[in-house]
């Protein structure tokens, strides 16, 4: 099978649409299959950057696209390009499209599949309900959850099928009136490739003792991450245990506001922000020295980061709120924690205090990750997509013959 996927993100942009797609494609190439990607040409310094970590392929059709005014780090793809691909795709044989993201990849990707007459399904990545007004603060609030609402169903109702990635995002989707059938698969990770052996001494780079309590973040640095709940419940932790840190990995426009908020709190002695950790190595071996990884985003879809901890042995302790509801297993080394900043912090001062506890739930951890596999995903994928093409098959055959 061959398919085309577009997307208004990918690496060296990093965040859970860049993985997810990854992820999938991957899988899907070493199951034998061929997969196209349309996505954002970005500035030289910026792919540079990250240039060894995610390499181009002859598959991977980078757009000429210019800067979004209200978010710095993405692109906006230069439309009548993409128009411009239908014939050399045509010859291609393109049997589907999957749209990824909302903007100009889904209109695209619409008259893409259209031109092609072949079926198109589109991934729900992003809860843009509960996103927006972190960035369009201008605007009524309830304005925004109206906008989103409404192009949202608009779009969703606009393609074959959708793919969700938790039962709460369906939920959602529901009660906006999406009628477009839904299939919920969140993005698996790939073990052998994540998983790789310990390469350095995390702590100590950090100057963190071997028996500090470390608590970890990992994710893009902005608002709609929630990281400001983690500064505001920390000074609860260090009430009870003085010698906790707090180490945030990642990066993104909000980086400014947070630490701004490390020294309101007074907490600066506490927190370490470490930036973009690879995912060579160093990420993972940041997993393994953690006590445990904390996490409070409201926005989350899936919240893949929570399984990519599980995988290397480190509990969670999260708030349960949308799709990280669908990844956090009380038996599966996870603490459904309470949207409270104290109360969250209790339940990590308890863990702290029950070393037995804690390693049982390190030993669960690694258990219950294995059932988000990213070939298992891919396979359920790959179901759907068999069952779109065979469908639309026939269609296109009763159309030839009414011609």
């Amino acid at each position: 099978m061959h398919i085309l996927m577009i997307s208004d993100v990918y690496f060296p942009r990093i965040n859970g649409v860049s993985t997810s797609i990854d992820s999938f494609r991957s899988e899907l190439r070493a199951l034998g299959h061929r997969v196209t990607l349309i996505c954002p040409e970005y500035p030289e310094a910026h792919a540079l950057a990250r240039a060894s970590d995610h390499l181009d392929d002859e598959d991977l059709l980078r757009i000429p696209a210019r800067s979004v005014i209200f978010d710095p780090e993405d692109r906006m793809m230069r439309f009548n390009v993409i128009g411009g691909l239908i014939p050399i795709l045509r010859s291609r044989a393109v049997d589907l499209v999957h749209i990824h993201t909302p903007f100009v990849a889904h209109y695209a990707g619409v008259k893409i599949a259209r031109a092609l007459k072949v079926p198109v399904v589109e991934s729900y990545h992003t809860f843009f309900e509960e996103y927006l007004y972190n960035y369009i603060a201008w605007l009524p609030k309830s304005w925004l959850k109206s906008a989103a609402r409404f192009f949202s169903r608009s779009q969703c109702n606009d393609v074959d099928a959708l793919i969700v990635p938790s039962t709460p995002m369906r939920n959602t989707l529901m009660t906006y009136g999406v009628k477009t059938p839904m299939h919920i698969i969140p993005t698996g990770l790939n073990f052998t490739q994540f998983c790789t052996p310990a390469q350095s001494d995390f702590r100590g780079q950090l100057g963190i003792a071997a028996g500090q309590p470390l608590l970890l973040f990992v994710g893009r640095v902005a608002l709609e991450k929630n990281i400001e709940f983690l500064l505001t419940m920390l000074p609860f932790v260090l009430k009870e245990t003085p010698n906790a840190v707090l180490v945030i990995a990642g990066e993104g426009p909000a980086e400014r506001h947070i630490n701004q908020r490390i020294d309101q709190l007074g907490i600066r002695a506490s927190v370490k922000c470490v930036g973009y950790m690879r995912r060579d190595g160093a990420l993972q071996d940041a997993y393994r020295a953690a006590d445990m990884f904390v996490f409070a985003s409201r926005t989350e879809t899936q919240g893949l980061v929570l399984v990519e901890a599980l995988a290397l042995g480190t509990p969670v302790v999260a708030l349960g709120i949308m799709g990280t509801l669908d990844v956090l297993n009380q038996e599966g080394g996870c603490v459904i924690a309470p949207d409270e900043p104290r109360a969250f912090a209790e339940e990590i001062n308890q863990l702290i205090n029950s070393p037995a506890r804690h390693q049982h739930m390190t030993e669960q951890a690694v258990h219950y990750a294995k059932s988000w596999s990213a070939e298992q995903k891919t396979q359920q994928l790959l179901i759907q997509y068999t069952q779109l093409t065979e469908k639309k098959a026939p269609a296109q055959s009763d159309n030839s013959l009414m011609n």
